[in-house]
């Protein structure tokens, strides 16, 4: 049962559209050897051996969602400088549209450049803008965002926030009412910054720093009770459907407006990189959440891509055959 169970819902993703907005850049990776210190400055010399871009931010999330086999339609500002030459590139290779992208010339396209030396972080270099983006700015990324939504079917509409500029309270509410008016569900993954202003969302994904941060709390993850009611007294106060809190080595909690709240416990993981696992729980969640399953079983299919993604070096998307597989060896339906 499970085996044909999940492998009709996998293939049913196939003809799902997902929109993701939010904040995209560049992963730019640098690996190489150090073997000496700068007679210079009390540094590491690294001997580069090798340099990888790849899509981050939101862009990971749609690589998260077309690994997934559904299609992704991504919405964005980056800058128009000589590194949006190298995003749109990265988009072409990927076979992803750059139709929802906005470009503006008094922004730089975000790129995160780590140092890797045998598998250690040694350095990350971050240039971006963090500000809002400007008036002229969100109205493009809106018009652009509205005619996808009248000439595609949008099945699921994902806010990836990163706290870099795009994401406004004025493009939440404005996305909102509109998701809302078409019956759209809509997903969030926050950041601190327009943590309080995703009213009336459908499903709510913070980490647990995240909703600490945000809700202003001191709580620890090892006081479930004390998690629950800050939980549900949050979700009430937003009117928010679907509220999930990733816990890392603790788990996942969950609840719905009214069901009781489940916790799941984490996944027993070899973790080599914890980079862009919320972006694969996120992705999980949208494709699993549009085909009605059960918010325990979403909670426990995202956990586990979650973990997959962990066990991999750099920010990778989901391999849909693992967790396919994953999922019929492991969950009891």
């Amino acid at each position: 049962m499970s085996q044909d169970y999940f492998a009709n819902i996998f293939q049913s993703f196939n003809d799902k559209n997902i929109l993701i907005l939010g904040d995209v850049m560049i992963d730019s990776y640098l690996w190489g050897d150090v073997n000496r210190i700068s007679p210079e400055a009390p540094v590491p010399i690294l001997s580069g051996i090798g340099r990888e871009n790849r899509l981050g931010g939101a862009a990971n999330v749609a690589l998260n969602i077309q690994a997934l086999g559904a299609n992704p339609i991504l919405c964005s500002v980056i800058g128009d400088d000589l590194r949006s030459h190298d995003f749109f590139k990265l988009l072409k290779n990927q076979k992803l549209s750059k139709e929802g992208i906005v470009t503006c010339k008094d922004r730089m396209t975000t790129v995160k450049t780590r140092v890797i030396s045998q598998h250690q972080h040694l350095l990350r270099v971050d240039e971006e803008i963090c500000t809002p983006i400007d008036q002229d700015s969100e109205e493009k990324l809106l018009t652009k965002l509205r005619r996808l939504t009248e000439t595609i079917r949008v099945d699921a509409i994902i806010f990836e926030d990163y706290d870099k500029g795009v994401i406004t309270p004025s493009v939440i509410k404005k996305v909102v009412d509109l998701s809302n008016n078409k019956g759209i569900p809509t997903l969030v993954d926050p950041k601190k910054r327009n943590f309080n202003d995703y009213k009336g969302v459908t499903f709510f994904k913070p980490n647990f720093k995240e909703f600490n941060e945000g809700c202003k709390l001191e709580l620890s993850k090892g006081n479930t009770e004390e998690l629950i009611a800050a939980g549900k007294a949050f979700q009430k106060e937003q009117n928010i459907e679907i509220l999930m809190i990733t816990l890392s080595e603790h788990g996942v909690f969950i609840n719905t407006k009214d069901d009781e709240a489940i916790l799941i416990p984490a996944e027993v993981r070899s973790i080599s990189d914890v980079s862009g696992a919320g972006d694969t729980v996120i992705s999980v969640s949208s494709l699993c959440l549009i085909q009605g399953m059960e918010t325990s079983l979403i909670a426990r299919i995202a956990n586990m891509a979650g973990g997959l993604v962990c066990e991999e070096s750099g920010v990778v998307p989901i391999n849909r055959n693992l967790l396919l597989q994953e999922c019929i060896q492991n969950i009891e339906l």
